[in-house]
């Protein structure tokens, strides 16, 4: 994958990442800027999801770690690098452990 293209596959993504947050219900803040998403619960923990365009990754922190994923073209998703999970998959998980209650992220 050459570099405009996962340029805009990331920014792609990360307002997916917005939209979903939109719509589930569940009081997340964001706010994007430079490249980098940050979620902000009620209890002041963050996530960031950020792109790192050389290895054409996104990375994840959450309280929970620091994660690394690649995109799988063949499925046309973001899978946790060794791991195989789906990003969103992870991001519900990461945002329910933060926000306290469940969360559901969904692409």
């Amino acid at each position: 994958m050459n570099e405009s293209d996962f340029n805009q596959l990331a920014e792609d993504t990360m307002t997916a990442i917005e939209e979903a947050v939109d719509d589930c219900g569940v009081d997340i803040d964001y706010d994007s800027a430079g490249g980098i998403l940050t979620l902000e619960f009620g209890n002041g923990s963050q996530i960031i999801v950020n792109k790192q365009t050389p290895l054409s990754q996104l990375w994840v922190a959450a309280r929970s770690g620091g994660f690394h994923f690649d995109y799988d073209s063949d499925n046309q998703c973001w899978r946790l690098q060794g791991g195989g999970e789906e990003l969103f998959s992870c991001l519900s998980r990461y945002c329910s452990e933060q926000a306290g209650e469940e969360v559901r992220l969904d692409a």
